[in-house]
């Protein structure tokens, strides 16, 4: 057996027993994670000769296929029935090999049937619970399987750099380690169940402004030390695919990157599964797969006619064509989708999958601030709730973009809590901000015209233009609900809602692209000057008809609903107010302050009524210069189709929040690892650097001596917690901990034991003032104490050298830090590190 083979199994055999976290510094520091029971497990590890059996079947096909029906194997193609999904590769019928569907897929499966719309992942991350990861992935697992899917393009592990990007909510956190441990517990889950799991985006895709151009400039150590980490937990984990990034790393495209591709991913860590690319994210064809790329998304564009005739002119070997086609070939082998039959798919168990994406929301959530008992609400103030916010009527279910899923259905808060409350409470509700817009007056225009319900048939055009006049400036925002062709509606001459340009047309939100009904919507707000306005609609029917209205907001339907908003929370004793900020796929943020009239909206409300939860229904960190005048505020981000049940759990007390933030919240914009150096975040002229070195997240707060408004691992608890009694020791080359944490309070709760190290005085390498190094979910009754040990393995305590293209131990003397976040720590010690 070869040595490239003898990796090979060796890590699979890594994977089945679960021990990637300690291959990655994990050791003993998170919960053990039972093996997986799927109904269709892919087995991660074969025996030799059972892989050498594989490997001459795979073999024999390749013989047999024709350089067409190679290439077709290594580019997407348009699906003759299409489910829905992100893409498809279609087989060779002749030869047995199958079609592959490949969906979405980060918070639930992406496809046109509805699926179970699970937490957003960086929601289940904040669990902390590397078990409960896997769970989540055996869910879409499942599901993917059920609803004819193949692969899934899913997880995404790039780290949380700047809290601007749009695709926050759709990763883990902003710390390498807890990433690491999340992601293999994950791909684990998803693959128990059959389904072909692809990591993504293959590498520092941390951002989504200028995603397609930017060239990303990171040091050696950098890359090993943060954003690879979770990358190499997936692949010792068993990954079966990665997804190359549209960026460029260090000047060369991603997707035509030998040095990630093949000196990386493939050499230092043994992948054996295939790499294909982000959706049109391959720039050459000889460049690209001459460095290991070996499927083209979503189309041929360079590996369809153009890697045929490269390979006929010779300037691409066959053998190159070969090697990605075997790649593929063996991956669709290891899950069995090559044999014949095909194993019958699974039913989908809906059911089961609410009852996982009511657990992760609950588990994940984070009690951010918690005043004079605010919550959990009971007696007087649990039966008499104003509740507030859009989002308070219509549940954010999840971001826009790849991670947004159909789901099978999902309740209001508002029903939640009105139903918890129970007969003989008074729950009223204010809206506070509208989403959705006014119908306009039929009379606003000379001549009038209806635009609330149109209806335009088949075939036909309907158009319409007209005259309104504004007494006084003002403030409108102007909205478009159509379930067809976009209408062109042109004010004074200009259109409101032109076409975008990729996706930034395609991905219009979770909550602010789709009205409550299933309309597709587009808003545009503009200043209004007094005096007359002409407005032209033009509205197809198209092939199949359509209906569309046209809404308004202005600024005396702004005051009268804030108005009504604080006459509300007068009303009663206690306020829950939803916020919400909706990101997506193709747009960074451009503040992180809540989107709209919010900040106003909250400092009314809580001016009106102190005893005012905020629950936040948003992407990533939120700066709240109200913060100060709530009772208390709940982090639950996007909480899937269950997140309003999982809401009133915790608002009522029936759970205890246990979420801890993966990602510091900055007390200003500027307070960011990123803040103040464009170089940093967005980039100048197409470049971009991660200057920061190892100091991502919550390790440069540190270093910078930079204070948080809210610190890495910090959450609120409905009960209080001791820390005592740490003793750390030398154990082989890393450190056994061991400490006691004890519910000091009169409710069971939850809690997240943190344990950090220092850095070693006897590198000479750039270290974290503080590095995570294990952690522990606890869940303990009144009075209960628990001695928790944790093993700090040998990569724990490493550091990446570039020099030596390694990684070496920091010995000597380490401290340890033990507590409840990043900056709080009440137990110290230190030990000495014993070198190999």
């Amino acid at each position: 057996m070869s040595e490239a083979v003898s990796r090979r199994s060796a890590m699979r055999l890594l994977a089945a027993a679960g021990t990637a976290g300690t291959a990655l510094g994990a050791g003993a520091c998170a919960p053990g994670v039972p093996p997986g029971a799927g109904a269709r497990t892919a087995p991660p590890a074969a025996p030799a000769a059972a892989e050498a059996k594989g490997a001459a079947r795979i073999d024999a096909l390749l013989e047999r296929l024709t350089l067409d029906e190679k290439t077709a194997l290594l580019h997407g193609a348009p699906d003759p029935d299409s489910l829905g999904q992100a893409g498809y590769v279609p087989g060779v019928p002749r030869l047995g090999i199958p079609a592959l569907r490949l969906a979405d897929g980060p918070a639930g499966v992406r496809v046109a049937r509805p699926a179970t719309a699970l937490p957003a992942p960086v929601l289940l991350a904040s669990a902390f619970d590397p078990a409960l990861a896997r769970e989540y992935g055996r869910v879409i697992g499942r599901e993917g399987r059920a609803l004819g899917q193949d692969v899934l393009l899913s997880p995404m592990v790039n780290l949380i750099r700047t809290p601007y990007a749009g695709r926050n909510f759709e990763t883990f956190a902003e710390d390498p380690r807890l990433t690491a441990d999340l992601v293999g517990e994950m791909i684990r889950g998803i693959q128990d169940e059959g389904l072909i799991a692809t990591v993504k985006h293959f590498a520092l895709n941390n951002q989504e402004h200028g995603r397609d151009t930017v060239d990303v400039i990171a040091a050696e150590q950098t890359l090993h030390e943060t954003e690879l980490r979770g990358f190499e937990a997936a692949v010792a984990a068993g990954a079966g695919a990665v997804m190359g990034a549209y960026n460029k790393v260090n000047g060369v495209h991603a997707c035509e990157s030998k040095a990630l591709l093949e000196e990386v991913l493939r050499g230092s860590w043994g992948f054996d599964g295939w790499v294909m690319s982000d959706w049109d994210a391959t720039h050459s064809t000889v460049a690209s797969i001459g460095a290991g790329l070996d499927m083209e998304m979503p189309g041929g564009t360079h590996f369809g006619g153009p890697l045929r005739e490269a390979v006929r002119g010779g300037s691409v070997p066959e053998g190159a064509v070969d090697r990605a086609v075997h790649r593929i070939l063996t991956t669709m082998d290891r899950f069995g989708l090559l044999t014949a039959p095909p194993t019958a798919r699974p039913p989908r168990d809906a059911a089961a999958g609410a009852r996982t994406a009511r657990k992760v929301a609950t588990a994940g959530a984070v009690l951010l601030r918690n005043e004079h008992g605010t919550l959990p609400l009971t007696g007087p103030a649990a039966r008499s709730i104003a509740v507030i916010g859009p989002t308070g009527q219509v549940p954010f279910v999840s971001g826009g973009g790849s991670a947004h899923v159909v789901p099978d259905g999902a309740a209001a808060p508002l029903t939640a809590i009105r139903r918890r409350a129970g007969n003989g409470s008074t729950i009223p509700y204010a809206l506070g901000e509208d989403l959705y817009g006014r119908p306009l007056p039929a009379k606003l225009l000379t001549p009038a015209a209806d635009l609330e319900e149109r209806a335009v048939d088949p075939g036909r055009v309907w158009s319409h233009e007209g005259e309104f006049r504004l007494a006084a400036d003002d403030e409108w925002t102007l909205l478009v609900h159509y379930t067809g062709k976009r209408p062109v509606v042109r004010l004074d001459g200009e259109e409101l809602f032109p076409v975008r340009q990729g996706v930034a047309e395609y991905f219009a939100g979770g909550l602010l692209g789709s009205a409550p009904d299933g309309m597709s919507v587009r808003r545009t707000t503009l200043a209004l000057t007094a005096g007359a306005h002409r407005l032209a609609v033009t509205a197809e029917g198209g092939d199949k008809g359509q209906r569309f209205r046209l809404r308004h907001t202005t600024g005396a339907i702004r005051a009268a609903d804030l108005a009504e908003a604080v006459k509300t929370a007068k009303s009663a004793r206690s306020v829950v107010l939803f916020a919400y900020e909706d990101a997506t796929e193709g747009r960074d943020r451009t503040s992180l302050a809540l989107p709209g009239g919010q900040e106003r909206l909250i400092e009314a409300v809580t001016a009106a009524n102190p005893r005012t939860t905020v629950v936040l229904n948003t992407s990533s960190s939120t700066t709240m210069p109200w913060l100060s005048r709530t009772g208390a505020v709940l982090q639950m981000y996007y909480p899937g189709q269950e997140g309003a049940g999982a809401t009133v759990d915790l608002l009522f007390g029936d759970a205890d929040p246990g979420g801890r933030l993966t990602q510091t919240f900055p007390a200003d914009e500027q307070a960011t690892p990123v803040g103040g150096d464009p170089l940093r975040y967005p980039g100048v002229g197409g470049r971009q650097e991660y200057s920061e070195g190892v100091h991502v997240g919550h390790r440069w707060y540190d270093a910078q001596g930079v204070t948080p408004l809210f610190p890495f691992g910090h959450g609120l608890s409905y009960t209080t917690w001791q820390y005592e009694k740490l003793t750390v020791r030398p154990e082989r080359a890393g450190l056994r901990v061991e400490f006691t944490v004890r519910n000091t309070g009169r409710r069971k709760g939850t809690e997240v034991a943190q344990v950090y190290v220092g850095p070693s005085a006897e590198l000479e390498l750039d270290q974290p003032v503080r590095a995570l190094a294990g952690y522990r979910r606890l869940a303990l009754a009144p009075g209960e104490a628990e001695r928790v040990t944790l093993d700090i393995s040998e990569r724990a305590l490493s550091s990446w050298d570039p020099e030596r293209h390694a990684w070496v131990l920091g010995s000597g003397r380490r401290q340890v830090f033990v507590g409840r976040s990043s900056r709080e720590l009440p137990l110290r010690s230190k030990a000495v590190v014993a070198s190999r």
